[in-house]
């Protein structure tokens, strides 16, 4: 079966299989071939990449990754599309069907068990909305030898990954994404080339991991501290959400001194903090606390 059949017949491969699409884990099939080559363009990929691909639905995706790539091993969720995916990919040697749970399968087992042979990794997925965050976190947290990460999420989740001080968008998933990637819009994506279709726009983003992070701390941990506890009250000052949410046992003039010793004005929002902003408070704190 080609691609461009796949992907014209979704409807018909529903149907054969009788399968109904449950809410429940978001499933939403893109249908628009266009857009599938976008996705894997942004993936740079050639005959020695290695693709985890998180989502395959029914394979639309998949049959162009397989061509680009050495080896895709496609992780669903939903039992039922396991057998549909192996019967359509079962003439594809370098296509491998696993079930299972982005948010609990063992990625480091994953990559040492089929990529042994690849000179890169790549991430390629088409995410539920309701777990974006979750499992984009624990994709860069648990720091998977991956070159790019190529996702399909929400727009709004889109424009919050590549948004810059300063704009409504930017926050702490902000912060934490382009902490470990640099970000890049790739493309918008109507919801009107899904089936079922859904009742928000997508976006197609790209996250090509650093060789190192954006900026250096001593102390990552008390680094997204301070990030979450900036943005947790967003129309309040610095001063008062870092004294309310974190530094609690401090009197409110002590944090403002350890603000102003960082060079920070305790009147700024943290919407206004770049990287390196919040980098130099993790330093600060870490030699205030010292010297108390």
């Amino acid at each position: 079966m080609s691609h461009r059949t796949i992907s014209q017949n979704t409807k018909q491969i529903l149907a054969k299989y009788k399968l109904g699409l449950k809410k429940s884990l978001g499933q939403n099939f893109l249908t628009d071939d266009r857009v599938l080559e976008r996705i894997v363009d942004a993936a740079d990929l050639d005959e020695h990449a290695g693709v985890i691909e998180i989502g395959p639905g029914i394979g639309a995706l998949t049959e162009r990754l397989s061509e680009r790539a050495k080896k895709v091993v496609a992780v669903e969720l939903d039992q039922r599309l396991i057998p549909v995916l192996r019967e359509i990919f079962e003439k594809q040697s370098n296509v491998e069907v696993m079930h299972g749970d982005a948010l609990k399968v063992d990625f480091h087992e994953i990559i040492s068990e089929n990529f042994g042979e690849c000179n890169s990794i790549h991430v390629v997925a088409n995410l539920p909305y309701y777990v974006t965050s979750p499992i984009l976190i624990r994709l860069l947290e648990e720091r998977l030898p991956l070159q790019n990460i190529v996702i399909m999420i929400q727009k709004e989740v889109a424009d919050r990954l590549v948004a810059k001080p300063g704009t409504k968008d930017y926050g702490s998933l902000s912060v934490l994404v382009q902490y470990y990637t640099e970000t890049s819009l790739v493309t918008r994506v109507p919801s009107h080339v899904f089936v079922p279709r859904p009742n928000v726009d997508s976006a197609v983003v790209k996250l090509s991991r650093r060789e190192a992070p954006a900026v250096n701390v001593s102390n990552e941990s008390l680094f997204f501290k301070i990030v979450r506890a900036s943005f947790a009250q967003r129309r309040k000052t610095l001063l008062n959400t870092l004294h309310s949410q974190l530094f609690s046992h401090l009197a409110k003039s002590d944090v403002a001194d350890f603000l102003n010793q960082a060079g920070i004005d305790p009147q700024r929002r943290g919407e206004t903090l770049h990287l390196a902003e919040f980098a130099t408070l993790t330093e600060a704190w870490e030699h205030f606390s010292q010297g108390r």
